[in-house]
């Protein structure tokens, strides 16, 4: 497509309600498609919301904490994924989602991506969680540090300080992404966390030549509260931090960005800007020097078990000739 109509989207998460979440998503895709929205991102692990416990509770203390969230947490597939599919199928629309993801006993920080048919076209889990999530949530592989083919253009998503691993980013970019999907979590860390995050997508869009549509969530002055009383923390780390915008290949601001509430940033992508900047710098072609520098990257879906053989061995297999002495059959 020439051109595309986008939103980056800044929701509150209904705390502790994976349904309730799921609901808000669904409605915000539905009324964007009457808008004639044809991508969406919404922020990260918006669904059922960000674990913002684990940045203010020592781990001894955040049991009750975690144990809520991984009671509401998505399963894939699933009725909250089967929903999600089904209002952008419905809407025609695009849609990248963050979710907590329950695995077996393991939370994964993933972005979820629905093509306009309603297809799970990427589920990709963030490789290195930052910090104090490494206590909530596992770490991804590699196989999905790739540009996803959608109705709208190829699709790369990565997940808050990925944006700080310039290998991550690089295998996006030299899989040719045209519209990078970035989620931060919002109401987080204070207005340098913002301030931050406006460098990271505007330089990453400058680097990969792409458009960038970053969202961030939001917590209301009543979710503060709730999550104050839960946890005791004070209201400064889970205040301000939200940029929610899009981005140009030229690195510039689309629209005014949402730094407060609720709402979404809209605007039209023409995808001849990315020619226009990539005739100047090409980073994955006449820009790059891979005789040089290259980037090797390990896409193999992580697996628990690795069986050396696909099928039972039987005994004749194992001795050949000598097994008709071992079963009594005759020579």
């Amino acid at each position: 497509m020439a051109t595309i109509k986008a939103a980056a989207v800044q929701i509150s998460p209904v705390l502790y309600s994976r349904e309730g979440t799921v609901e808000k998503v669904v409605e915000k895709i539905t009324e964007l498609g009457r808008q004639g929205v044809q991508f969406a991102t919404f922020s990260e692990a918006v669904v059922p919301y960000y674990p913002y416990f684990s940045f203010v509770q020592p781990p001894f203390q955040m049991g009750p904490e975690q144990l809520k969230l991984i009671d509401q947490a998505v399963t894939v597939p699933s009725v909250a994924t089967h929903a999600i599919g089904e209002a952008s199928r419905q809407s025609g629309m695009v849609v990248s989602v963050g979710v907590n993801e329950r695995d077996g006993g393991t939370l994964f920080n993933t972005q979820l991506l629905f093509d306009a048919d309603g297809t799970l076209i990427q589920r990709r889990r963030k490789i290195s969680p930052t910090y104090h999530e490494r206590m909530i949530w596992g770490q991804g592989d590699g196989s999905g540090l790739r540009a996803i083919d959608s109705a709208v253009g190829r699709i790369g998503q990565l997940v808050c300080w990925e944006h700080y691993n310039p290998l991550a980013r690089y295998a996006l970019m030299a899989d040719g992404e045209q519209i990078h999907s970035s989620m931060y979590p919002g109401s987080f860390g204070g207005n340098i966390f913002a301030d931050q995050t406006q460098v990271n997508i505007r330089q990453h869009a400058l680097e990969s030549g792409c458009f960038v549509v970053n969202a961030t969530a939001w917590l209301s002055a009543d979710q503060q509260a709730q999550i104050m009383q839960d946890t005791g923390c004070p209201v400064g780390p889970i205040s301000s931090g939200c940029f929610t915008a899009i981005v140009s290949p030229q690195g510039e601001l689309m629209g005014e960005p949402l730094r407060s509430g609720e709402g979404a940033v809209i605007a039209d992508l023409d995808f001849s800007l990315i020619d226009k900047r990539k005739r100047q710098m090409d980073s994955r072609g006449h820009y790059s020097r891979p005789e040089l520098l290259s980037l090797l990257i390990d896409r193999t879906p992580a697996a628990y078990v690795h069986e050396h053989n696909a099928h039972p061995i039987s005994i004749a297999e194992t001795l050949g000739d000598d097994c008709a002495v071992l079963v009594g059959e005759p020579r």
